[in-house]
């Protein structure tokens, strides 16, 4: 990214939240075009370049899945956040294993939107955006096979449940950034509410037991207090 003003192609078919955010967008420092399906958006992205996709899901001609499917097939890796509906955590912890960044719950904080973009932006700027498209992650010695669902400490294989392996790749894919609890259970639980579960805690617990971590001194999955929490060590993709 340049000093420019980051490039923001907002996709949504409902008209009257582009013409509602995209001025909005503007006024917070992006310069922003906008297109109505998948299909537009597509062909934007080839002949516009942008720094940051924002899509909603549920779209006519191609939907936001599919746009994302395409892009990541393609080789292109342009960070993508997702507008999902309450009630689509399906459809978002699908999305988000088939290379988005990010999502975002409707109707939301417009200025949430704006943190997103700019937290994913910097991850950019960092060289962490290939993370979310990679096939293998790695960490040290610690090695994660995303399509195979397995992973590796050394040479020896260890045995995680389905949601701590779903929740250490999120975290892998997204290293030192910091993720609420809320936004772990949304994007991971399929919870759009608050709820006071300790589901996070105890797959995090789960995790720091495979990978031998202390939670004091930790390696890999840190606590951040009255946060939530975040993946320290570096990443690479294989």
């Amino acid at each position: 990214m340049t000093s420019a003003a980051p490039r923001l192609l907002l996709v949504d078919d409902e008209q009257s939240i582009t013409d509602s955010l995209a001025p909005y967008l503007e006024r917070s420092g992006f310069e922003v075009r906008v297109a109505a399906d998948g299909q537009q958006a597509w062909d934007s992205v080839a002949a516009w370049h942008p720094d940051i996709l924002v899509s909603d899901v549920m779209m006519p001609v191609l939907d936001g899945r599919q746009l994302v499917r395409r892009l990541r097939a393609a080789g292109d890796s342009t960070p993508t956040i997702l507008l999902t509906r309450v009630g689509e955590s399906g459809e978002r912890s699908a999305a988000l294993e088939e290379g988005a960044d990010d999502y975002l719950n409707k109707p939301f904080d417009p200025q949430e939107l704006v943190a997103r973009a700019r937290a994913v932006l910097r991850r950019v700027a960092a060289g962490a955006a290939p993370l979310v498209t990679a096939q293998t992650l790695v960490a040290g010695d610690l090695r994660l096979d995303r399509p195979g669902r397995r992973l590796w400490r050394a040479d020896r294989e260890l045995s995680l449940t389905p949601k701590a392996f779903q929740l250490l790749e999120y975290l892998m894919a997204r290293p030192g950034e910091v993720h609420p609890r809320e936004r772990l259970l949304s994007a991971l639980w399929g919870f759009d509410f608050a709820t006071h579960t300790r589901a996070v805690d105890h797959r995090v617990a789960e995790l720091r037991a495979a990978l031998g971590d202390d939670s004091l001194a930790p390696r890999y999955v840190e606590t951040v207090a009255g946060v939530g929490y975040r993946f320290r060590a570096e990443v690479s993709r294989a």
